[in-house]
């Protein structure tokens, strides 16, 4: 774009969000570089996305091979099941270690160069990069932020990654602790939860919240409960919370209630898993160089279309993506605003729809969802003047769930009475992370339920599980 600069286009961090970004803005010309100082493919690749669906693979075959009533209905007998944990920790570090070598190789293949250091904000349009070498300075047409986020971890919790550990440590799978708590009940603690009672480990489940998976449609989360919880090794406390942990043989946690802070009790366990979300990676990025201040959450602030803020105005050239700008803490969304900022740059004036984005948990089975919450939506109908309405349908009226035995689960449309046009979906049941793409599709072409009632699925398929929520929607 310009010859008075190193590079048009300079990346600081080369996780899924920098990634996508690369490849987008190698594919328009653009010269251009990323910058990493530890692992490439940041957390989703080397501690997050990557290595717990491996976990949960392997876990999962564990347990439907051990559920012996589950596969007598379907005329199978199979003898004593046994696995080794290394060799499933194993499965999940040679698939880390092959997307990250997969990630690194395409951007080497398309000419992307690749620094290995710290990369910060060293005034406009520049960027100072530390490495085993020294520092360096280097200029870019534009800069994009994406340094990511790390775990949350309370006051009063003391973290030694062996006997006490956020997911970072989790994924390792070092131990299977005979009692483990685990902190929040998240999609990571959820997802954890599956993976260790699984492998036959006891669990504690602390959420301080009033209710279990908080972030999830009601209707979602009291069925998920049912069959993710209350059937398996795991004892729950709700609004209460971890005044105080101290690692060590055993782990001692001070509980106490969330609301009036009062002493409850102290448990004693073999190891806890501290899932209580992530915070953005955001210090030491140099921001102060050019004016910018990060926001009450220490998230950057940014607009619509990723442009950094200072005090409500754009900063020329400079961008942010993924978790660290704290719009929608998810790789793919990251990966979704990398394009957007790159396109930006390239003056198409382009915006997420984060309605849009779906998300999932991958437990046994799935929970997925994409846009809107009924409170949420009901909330937005009271500002802009409509009624909602929602439908839904049920696995065990599937042909193929019922041929699976597998007919636990719930889709839930939530749509404007008006128009019909869909404004959110939730889906608990099995491959719910897949299902619900066909409803993303809808919500980003803010489809109505007419329209989509009469879409033809194939049959026996899961799909109709959405087929069918639809057609309830247009027939009440």
């Amino acid at each position: 774009m310009s010859s008075e600069f190193d590079y048009d286009l300079v990346i600081i961090g080369a996780g899924v969000g920098g990634h996508g970004a690369a490849l987008h803005a190698v594919n328009y010309g653009l010269k251009t570089a990323i910058i990493e100082a530890a692992d490439m493919g940041g957390t989703c690749v080397n501690r997050g996305c990557i290595p717990s669906k491996a976990l949960l693979a392997a876990s999962g075959r564990v347990r439907e091979l051990r559920n012996a009533h589950h596969l007598k209905s379907l005329g199978i007998q199979v003898g004593n099941v046994e696995f080794d944990r290394q060799a499933i920790a194993n499965h999940a570090d040679n698939l880390v270690s092959k997307i990250q070598g997969d990630l690194t190789n395409s951007l080497k293949r398309l000419g992307v160069d690749i620094i290995r250091g710290w990369g910060k904000v060293a005034g406009t349009q520049k960027v100072s990069v530390t490495t085993d070498n020294g520092e360096k300075t280097i200029t870019a047409q534009d800069i994009i932020l994406c340094p990511g986020s790390v775990p949350f971890v309370p006051p009063g919790i003391e973290v030694d990654g062996k006997t006490v550990f956020t997911s970072d440590q989790g994924v390792k799978l070092e131990s299977l602790p005979q009692w483990i708590a685990i902190i929040g009940s998240g999609y990571i603690g959820l997802e954890f939860s599956d993976i260790y009672t699984a492998l036959g480990c006891e669990v504690t489940m602390i959420e301080a919240l009033d209710v279990l998976m908080p972030g999830f449609d009601r209707d979602i989360a009291k069925l998920a409960e049912r069959v993710l919880i209350a059937p398996r090794d795991i004892e729950t406390k709700v609004g209460i919370y971890a005044k105080r942990i101290i690692p060590g043989s055993p782990v001692v946690i001070e509980l106490a209630d969330f609301q009036t802070k009062e002493d409850i009790e102290v448990l004693e366990v073999d190891a806890c898993l501290v899932a209580t979300g992530r915070i953005p990676a955001t210090k030491n990025l140099g921001l102060d160089s050019v004016g910018v201040e990060l926001d009450k959450r220490n998230f950057i602030p940014v607009n619509d279309s990723m442009a950094v803020l200072s005090d409500g105005e754009v900063v020329p050239h400079l961008w942010a993506i993924g978790d660290a700008n704290g719009k929608m803490m998810l790789a793919h969304a990251a990966s979704g605003q990398g394009i957007v900022a790159v396109d930006n740059i390239l003056g198409k004036g382009k915006k997420v729809d984060y309605r849009s984005i779906p998300a999932a948990a991958f437990t046994h089975p799935e929970v997925s969802y994409v846009g809107l919450t009924e409170t949420a939506a009901q909330e937005l109908g009271l500002a802009e003047g409509f009624e909602i309405a929602t439908s839904k349908s049920y696995f065990k009226g599937n042909s193929k769930a019922l041929a699976e035995n597998e007919a636990d689960g719930i889709a839930k449309v939530i749509y404007r009475q008006d128009t019909g046009e869909v404004l959110g979906v939730h889906i608990f049941g099995l491959h719910a992370s897949d299902l619900i793409h066909e409803a993303s599709a809808a919500v980003a072409n803010r489809q109505s339920v007419q329209k989509l009632a009469h879409l033809v699925h194939a049959h026996p398929t899961l799909s109709e599980v959405l087929d069918e929520a639809y057609k309830r929607a247009i027939a009440s």
